[in-house]
């Protein structure tokens, strides 16, 4: 029985031994996987136009609320609603018969004011005649002094009062204070107006209009010298609410005096002009800011970007077709591309298909079509805060 298992045994052992080398023959035929593919290009130096974003409100330049300052009922409405009206310009008025008939009446008080008083002159400078001539007692001439002081007292008072119902009779009819366009009407026709409380419009200046952002106090130093210096017309751009820039060019009108400790930035006021009327109050957009920094500066295709725990890396080809890992610096994106600061020269290779597939030192295989970086215009995509990354 024993020498039947060892019999078996042999054959078997044979078996695995030769399977064994088989298969290790086959490997060594395999040999090492093949080098991954990879595209490349080279980081050049191209122009990199781009800016800073602000959130931004239109705002003009000079309005006004309009109220009433006497009481009573809309008479009469003497403007269209949105056209422009001048400086001086009758739009609405108040009924005035009641500021009409007291002016009337004022009016009389001074004419018998006026009578009283001729009539108070002429006693007085009869008894002072009669005195020179010692024929009436002194008490009846400091008599007709006192009566004409009191009579030249009522005619002041008389005249004061006509101008007090006279700028009431004025107030009734409502002009405007400034130039500009004026909104839709708040009150009708026979609407009841309470000086200092029905809000009747709102008359704003248009052209030019102002655009206010808020910017970090940090920013303060770069847009003080914006003031100072004349910049072009791609400096300021308004961003409208649809995405589409405002053709028109800005420039910086007023810095606010003071920081908001709540938020910490400063108010900047830009202004623009506005002749087709586009830029409407209370608007909202964006302002975007030519960066400092915008010029020929070092680009590579954004794709070819790894972050690792905040950090950025490229892999860049070296001799022997082997790749390494590098430590980059961004800056801001332009389109496809980003600026580089640090990290790789001007020429580097850089990968920026089949990064997955990388690791440190690995051998490569390169695929036709390696190029260079996307050119890039003033279009470019701006960043988003203002802040470089």
């Amino acid at each position: 029985m024993k020498n039947c298992l060892s019999t078996l045994s042999i054959p078997l052992v044979t078996l695995l031994i030769l399977t064994s080398c088989g298969g290790d023959n086959k490997q060594a035929q395999q040999g090492p996987p093949p080098a991954p593919a990879v595209s490349v290009v080279e980081a050049t130096t191209g122009s990199a136009v781009y800016y800073d974003e602000y959130p931004a409100t239109v705002t003009p330049l000079n309005e006004v609320q309009i109220f009433p300052q006497v009481s009573g009922y809309i008479s009469d409405i003497f403007f269209q609603e949105g056209q422009v009206v001048s400086k001086g310009q009758k739009l609405y008025e108040i009924d005035k018969q009641q500021y009409q008939a007291a002016y009337d009446e004022a009016v009389a008080n001074v004419n018998v004011a006026e009578a009283n008083l001729n009539r108070a002159q002429k006693d007085a400078d009869r008894y002072e005649t009669l005195a020179k001539q010692d024929a009436i007692a002194r008490q009846v001439v400091d008599n007709a002094e006192a009566a004409l002081q009191s009579a030249k007292m009522q005619l002041a008072a008389a005249k004061a009062n006509v101008s007090r119902v006279a700028t009431s009779l004025n107030y009734a009819t409502i002009k405007a204070p400034l130039t500009g366009t004026i909104g839709i009407s708040q009150v009708k026709l026979g609407a009841a107006v309470s000086p200092g409380q029905t809000l009747l419009n709102t008359i704003s200046a248009e052209d030019p209009i102002a655009v206010d952002i808020a910017v970090d106090e940090t920013d303060i130093p770069r847009f003080v010298r914006f003031q100072n210096r004349k910049h072009n017309d791609s400096t300021f751009v308004f961003v409208l609410p649809d995405g589409t820039a405002y053709k028109a060019s800005g420039r910086i009108a007023i810095i606010d005096r003071a920081v908001d400790p709540q938020t910490g930035t400063l108010k900047i006021r830009l202004v623009f002009n506005n002749k087709q009327k586009m830029l409407k109050s209370g608007m909202n957009g964006n302002v975007r800011v030519l960066n400092s920094e915008s010029g020929q500066r070092l680009l590579i295709p954004y794709k070819a970007v790894t972050e690792q725990m905040s950090e950025y890396f490229v892999y860049v080809l070296g001799d022997s077709s082997k790749v390494s890992q590098r430590k980059v610096q961004l800056g801001n994106r332009i389109g496809a591309n980003v600026i580089v600061k640090e990290g790789v020269r001007e020429g580097d290779k850089i990968v920026t298909e089949g990064i997955q597939k990388l690791r440190e030192g690995a051998v490569v295989k390169v695929a036709d079509g390696a190029g260079a970086p996307q050119s890039t215009s003033s279009a470019a995509a701006p960043s988003a805060t203002g802040q470089t990354r």
